[in-house]
């Protein structure tokens, strides 16, 4: 019988999942570029605690704050979202 709604195969994760899976990678990357919280934060011209935040999946982030983080990291934005 065919779908009478939406038959995509669209999964949906919540939202502190992604949170947490974005801020993990986000902490694995900067450890393995030895950064510290601070010199991150100073290369994407953030603030330090907001780093942490991130980090914890306090905060969401947005696309603009993604790619300073992805800059400051050298990395590119999809090698931050590739395990979402």
């Amino acid at each position: 019988m065919p779908c009478r709604r939406s038959c995509s195969a669209v999964t949906v994760v919540p939202q502190r999942s992604v949170s947490k899976t974005l801020g993990e990678t986000i902490r694995a990357k900067r450890m393995k570029a030895g950064l510290s919280q601070e010199q991150l934060a100073e290369k994407a011209d953030l603030a330090r605690n907001y780093i942490g935040n991130i980090e914890r999946a306090e905060y969401k982030v947005t696309v603009v704050v993604l790619v300073r983080i992805a800059k400051a990291l050298g990395v590119k934005v999809r090698d931050l979202v590739a395990e979402l």
